[in-house]
């Protein structure tokens, strides 16, 4: 397996993260361990690393990478899954953890991945093989209306609802099974000078649906503040505004000391702070990273304190 992988921003990454060298840290994409390799570098050896990745080839190769490193925990689970794993390895508290919420260059690079519109692959787009639902499904059966909705909510496409209807209309005739037959018809209906930000758009709009990830990242966010520690630190990688606007509302919730409505005469929400943000705007690689790895062009790093 050649892997190409270029960790984004591991060094401000891990001078927000590790704070305790010998402290428990949860990297919830391990993916083919390029943060992983940055945490247990920076952690003394009384440190421990627990990573999981829903990913089957990633945890594969990465299980092999560190197989001599005793310091690790291995899972193959999605990373909303964190309370399960912090209760299989007995721990109450972690002081850091950490996503990268991209998809990998493995991912993107590899054509039986199938999740670029570069090559043709089958039409999937599921991390986790095991999902019922692959999106080839959505797109052969979804009503019009309703694949509008993932692709304008999910994708923040504009033209969703013509895109939608000429799908719709396309697979009437002959299902739509592989991601270049689908790019073929988005880009038919696109300008050429849009066709790349539209092929992105929808593309991401249908991954994130078949894989549940704004729903999935909510869940995460909100059991990692539960599981850290006062002092441990949440940092997060995001790649797109539907994404970083997550984590932002998130990290402001939990900085919050009362949500009563306005103009109430005394507090009744018994709403206690629980974070304090440290990346009061959020950081991005610069010129130099992104010439060394454009696909880190979009990553926005945000940071939070649990009090």
């Amino acid at each position: 397996m050649n892997i190409h992988h270029i960790p984004v921003l591991i060094d401000k990454c891990l001078e927000y993260l590790v704070t305790v060298k010998d402290g428990i840290y949860f990297d919830g994409t391990l993916g083919f361990g390029g943060h992983s390799s940055g945490i247990l570098n920076t952690i003394g050896p009384g440190g421990t690393l627990v990573s999981t990745d829903v990913d089957q080839d990633a945890f594969s190769f990465s299980k092999k990478k560190f197989s001599d490193e005793k310091r690790i925990k291995l899972y193959n689970l999605n990373f909303s899954q964190i309370d399960i794993i912090a209760k299989i390895e007995s721990i109450q508290y972690f002081n850091g953890i950490f996503a990268d919420l991209g998809v990998s260059s493995f991912q993107l690079d590899t054509v039986e991945s199938g999740f670029s519109y570069r090559n043709n692959a089958p039409l999937d787009l599921r991390m986790d093989k095991s999902k019922v639902i692959n999106a080839a499904d959505v797109v052969n059966s979804y009503s019009e209306e309703d694949l509008a909705n993932i692709i304008f909510q999910n994708g923040e496409e504009k033209n969703s609802r013509k895109i939608a209807k000429v799908i719709c209309e396309v697979r009437r005739e002959k299902q739509i099974q592989t991601t270049l037959e689908l790019s073929n018809i988005i880009t038919e209906l696109t300008p050429q000078r849009f066709h790349t930000k539209t092929l992105s758009r929808v593309f991401q709009a249908l991954r994130i649906y078949v894989n549940d990830e704004l729903n999935t990242l909510k869940s995460f966010l909100k059991k990692s503040v539960d599981l850290l520690i006062p002092g441990g630190r949440l940092v997060i990688l995001s790649y797109h505004s539907l994404e970083d606007r997550i984590v932002k509302e998130l990290f402001k919730y939990e900085t919050l000391d009362c949500i009563c409505p306005p103009g109430s005469p005394i507090c009744t929400c018994n709403k206690v702070p629980r974070l304090k943000i440290i990346t009061k705007k959020p950081i991005s690689p610069d010129e130099i990273e992104i010439n060394n790895n454009f696909r880190s062009r979009s990553a926005k790093l945000r940071a939070a304190e649990r009090i």
